[in-house]
């Protein structure tokens, strides 16, 4: 699904997600010290648009134009600010030891990228900081609810566990919840959803 499916999706009259926060986010969202926050695969922008009106500097990442593009919109009717970037998560620096939180919400990758990208997203967190997934697991092929068909897009805890360098997990589960997301996520879920934290002594190579 690359840049060009994106666009098309996100062209659409209705946002395909909804304008609302993922539940998960805002459950979690409170973890998240005052700081930057980055948005992994933000499409258009509701998940960075809530961390904003919670006085979060936000930057959301995607490769599709169009979908930042409704996000700038959804920012603007909600009084807040937000920088998007479009970027291939393949190529986009994170930084290091730069932000408060990021998030990565039904962001779904192939596994390659996944092994790649993770681990540069724990050395990205500043000491205290905080990664939020939430994502479809395979057992979501099952349920045909949203999400990818691909099983290699599809994230497992145990391997979550194991690409998270130096944090601590501290909400790590895989469940099947409701959720009410826009035309595409709709019904019964399995899913995986982790918090880690960056300890405050963390320093690298610690």
């Amino acid at each position: 699904m690359g840049r060009e499916f994106w666009d098309t999706r996100y062209s659409e009259t209705e946002l395909t997600y909804g304008s609302e926060p993922n539940d998960f986010l805002r459950e979690m969202a409170p973890r998240i010290p005052p700081g930057p926050v980055l948005g992994l695969g933000e499409g258009q922008g509701r998940n960075a648009v809530y961390l904003a009106t919670l006085g979060h500097a936000v930057t959301a990442v995607d490769q599709s134009p169009v979908g930042l593009a409704r996000a700038r919109e959804l920012a603007t009717s909600r009084g807040v600010a937000l920088s998007t970037v479009v970027a291939d998560l393949a190529d986009f620096n994170l930084g290091a030891a730069s932000w408060s939180g990021i998030i990565s919400i039904f962001c779904h990758l192939p596994s390659a990228l996944r092994r790649d990208l993770y681990p540069r997203c724990a050395a990205a967190l500043a000491p205290g900081g905080v990664f939020i997934l939430e994502g479809y697991t395979p057992r979501q092929l099952d349920y045909g609810t949203g999400g990818p068909k691909e099983p290699d897009l599809l994230d497992t805890l145990d391997e979550l566990r194991g690409l998270l360098p130096g944090l601590e997990l501290e909400v790590g589960r895989e469940l099947l919840r409701d959720i009410r997301e826009g035309a595409h996520h709709q019904g019964l879920g399995a899913v995986v959803q982790v918090v880690a934290r960056k300890p405050l002594g963390f320093t690298s190579g610690s």
